[in-house]
């Protein structure tokens, strides 16, 4: 690990306008992800910003009947939460999909949603990534696909996004609140939130130099059942393969989102219309203009009948 400073911020404005003035810092909060790829030398910040005192870590209900989510309450407080289990099952369920308890523990709103691709050309230092080091090409295209995207990928990287909760995030319509340097805020829809890899791998959200988020805010509940499945490799401690998020009412209408196909948790709302019609229906929307590789075609398969399962879960 290379060296660092260190400053714990005041405010989250201080935060966002610490990190403006110094371009190899990065924030940290629960650094289950962070500090893993400084290890590693993948992310070498000559700085870091401490924002864990920012008293950004509670659950408030909002004027239109939601839930504002802080930046820093934790996976497990998030997943806990009696109003999130009663209301928001699917994102309760995603967050236990993911991880394992200790980390849970430790890792926050905002960092989840900010986690890096374990894409393993992207932790191997010696292979090609676009997304470590911009313009040095994609060693994973060619390679070893079978964890790899089948939606949205470009020439520049096929990497999926790991986050469980990010797909509950989307389905729900969530939205992220920031603050940026000269202490203005704004709200980026989820859907605008996570980038496609295009030419710019290495730009993976919408979040300027030096933004912070300050929290996460859901709508008002959508009633109807809500179902998270995770198929992966092993029973825990392990990213998707395939996984869904849907919620679905009595009469057979709903959403539903897929996660550990592309580089973005990924949702076509036009595929929701036909929940009614069943998961095939469902699936030739949501993967239309896929492009799977030998190792990894499987996925299309894999993510129709998990769908199929979901839905016929959700009838019972």
């Amino acid at each position: 690990m290379k060296p660092f400073t260190y400053e714990r911020a005041r405010s989250p404005a201080e935060a966002a306008a610490a990190a403006a003035r110094n371009p190899a810092a990065k924030f940290i909060a629960g650094g289950t992800n962070l500090l893993d790829l400084m290890k590693l030398q993948i992310e070498a910040p000559g700085h870091l910003i401490d924002v864990n005192g920012l008293a950004l870590d509670t659950i408030e209900p909002t004027a239109q009947g939601g839930l504002r989510i802080g930046a820093l309450v934790r996976n497990t407080a998030l997943a806990a939460d009696e109003r999130v289990r009663r209301d928001y099952g699917v994102l309760s369920r995603a967050l236990l999909a993911g991880a394992s308890g200790q980390l849970r523990n430790k890792a926050t709103t905002a960092g989840n949603l900010l986690q890096r691709t374990r894409c393993p050309y992207f932790y191997d230092t010696e292979q090609a990534c676009n997304k470590r080091r911009p313009g040095s090409g994609c060693s994973a295209i060619g390679g070893v696909t079978r964890q790899h995207a089948v939606l949205g990928a470009s020439q520049a990287c096929i990497a999926t996004h790991p986050s469980d909760m990010a797909v509950a995030m989307r389905l729900l319509d969530a939205s992220v609140e920031t603050v940026r340097p000269g202490g203005s805020t704004r709200v980026i829809p989820i859907a605008d939130f996570h980038r496609l890899p295009g030419d710019t791998p290495h730009i993976e959200t919408a979040l300027e130099a030096g933004e912070l988020i300050t929290a996460v805010t859901v709508p008002p509940p959508l009633g109807g059942t809500h179902l998270y499945r995770k198929v992966r490799d092993r029973a825990s401690y392990a990213f998707a393969l395939v996984s869904v998020a849907a919620v679905v009412q009595r009469d057979g209408s709903g959403r539903v989102a897929l996660g550990g196909v592309a580089h973005r948790p990924w949702r076509v709302e036009a595929a929701d219309a036909a929940l009614p019609q069943g998961a095939k229906a469902v699936a030739e929307r949501l993967l239309a203009g896929a492009q799977a590789s030998h190792d990894n075609a499987f996925k299309l398969t894999l993510a129709e009948r998990t769908l199929g399962a979901v839905l016929a879960q959700a009838r019972t």
